[in-house]
């Protein structure tokens, strides 16, 4: 399982295709929590802008001192819920962890509808690299791995010949250093030395 520094919550747009009801989606993607559409119900290219919604906000949000308030608001928003609930504004769905497939559950009758999803996804290597915590444990790791290989390429030869009875190579203890710090930089991961956030309980 990755680290918690090494994934992010983030949106990334899909667009449908007629008839069609699998996606393949990125490698990088890990899981898709959620589908929204661009409107209340149906299929529409159309962007959730809605005159009257405008004008309720308007009238009865910013002029909450004389009519209406948030209560208004409010009862007028679980009003869109209800409605993209009953009228198909809710995409149900199931995502495939290990084959990246994402499986609609409905027919989609026309193309080019655009959809958001919110997915979690791994970090790009420019946020890793330029993350203080993170960047340290690499630079730290990737010395450990250079020495563990500088070690295999000493160990092919274990002397040098010489005019004085040659010179013994450290190649074997290169490599046991390199293993042992290797093992303590991954230990540091489980113990949350990269600023992860720890476990929490667990009941039941």
């Amino acid at each position: 399982m990755p680290t918690e520094h090494a994934v992010e919550e983030s949106y990334a747009f899909l667009t449908l295709t007629k008839e069609t009801q699998e996606y393949i989606l990125p490698r990088e993607i890990i899981s898709v929590r959620q589908i929204f559409r661009s409107g209340v119900g149906g299929l529409s290219n159309t962007s959730q802008f809605e005159p009257f919604s405008s004008g309720f906000l308007n009238t009865y949000m910013l002029a909450a001192g004389r009519v209406g308030g948030l209560t208004s608001y409010e009862l007028f928003v679980d009003y869109q819920k209800l409605a993209m609930t009953m009228f198909g504004g809710y995409i149900n769905f199931t995502f495939n962890e290990a084959t990246r497939k994402l499986t609609i559950a409905r027919r989609i009758p026309s193309d080019a509808e655009n959809v958001l999803l919110w997915v979690y996804n791994y970090k790009p290597d420019d946020a890793i690299l330029n993350d203080n915590r993170s960047n340290l444990w690499i630079q730290e790791y990737a010395y450990s791995m250079a020495k563990h290989m500088l070690g295999e390429a000493r160990e092919k030869f274990a002397t040098i010949a010489g005019p004085q009875g040659g010179s013994t190579l450290n190649g074997t203890a290169l490599k046991t250093e390199a293993k042992a710090e290797m093992e303590a930089l991954m230990d540091e991961l489980n113990k949350y030395g990269d600023g992860s956030s720890p476990l929490t309980f667990i009941i039941g």
